[in-house]
Formats: C-alpha cells, sequence, structure tokens
C-alpha cells in the first residue's frame, strides 16, 4: 500500500486519512462522520481509510500511537493532524481552511 498511499496523497486535492483499527470503539464513532464529511465535501477532499494493523509500515512512518488519528495531505504533506474522535463541523472547517 506504501507506494499507492504515497501516490494518493501527492495530489493537489486534499486527502483526508483516516488511520483507525477495526477492534477501536472510537474509531466506530468516528466512521459515519467521515461517510458524513465526505459526502458533503466530495468535490473538496478525497478521503481514504487506513487500518494501522494492516499498514504497520505507513502507521510506524507517521507515528501513529493511537487511533482513530486523522491527517490531512496535500501534495505529499501533512498539513493537519489530530487523534481522537472530531466531529463533523470541526473536520469540515479544518478541510476548508486548507482548500
Amino acid at each position: 500500500m506504501r507506494g499507492n498511499f504515497d501516490s494518493i496523497i501527492n495530489t493537489d486535492k486534499p486527502v483526508l486519512v483516516d488511520f483507525y483499527a477495526d477492534w477501536c470503539q472510537p474509531c466506530q464513532v468516528q466512521a459515519p462522520i467521515i461517510q458524513n464529511v465526505a459526502r458533503e465535501l466530495k468535490d473538496k477532499v478525497k478521503v481514504i481509510k487506513i487500518d494501522v494493523d494492516k499498514n504497520p509500515g505507513i502507521a510506524k512512518r507517521y507515528e501513529i500511537q493511537g487511533v482513530p488519528t486523522l491527517a490531512l495531505f496535500r501534495k505529499g504533506q501533512m498539513l493537519w493532524r489530530q487523534s481522537g474522535v472530531q466531529n463533523k463541523s470541526q473536520l469540515i472547517s479544518i478541510i476548508n481552511s486548507h482548500s
């Protein structure tokens, strides 16, 4: 996934990355919020999910120590990062500020 991940985040359109794990309860709370944001901002942002258990190299590269962790990338650069559940309005505001 690493090569594909790099090509996905290296675009002009912001990419919101949801680092999660299937066993994580807060991640399950975050998932529908992310889906709503993706639907609402579909032209402004690409949203991808990275399972930290299946992609340990990517998780290690970005020092993901807790899930969920959300990160916003553009042109391969991390613009924003936050651990813990984020609400819809916070995410939309962050994405809009980097669009």
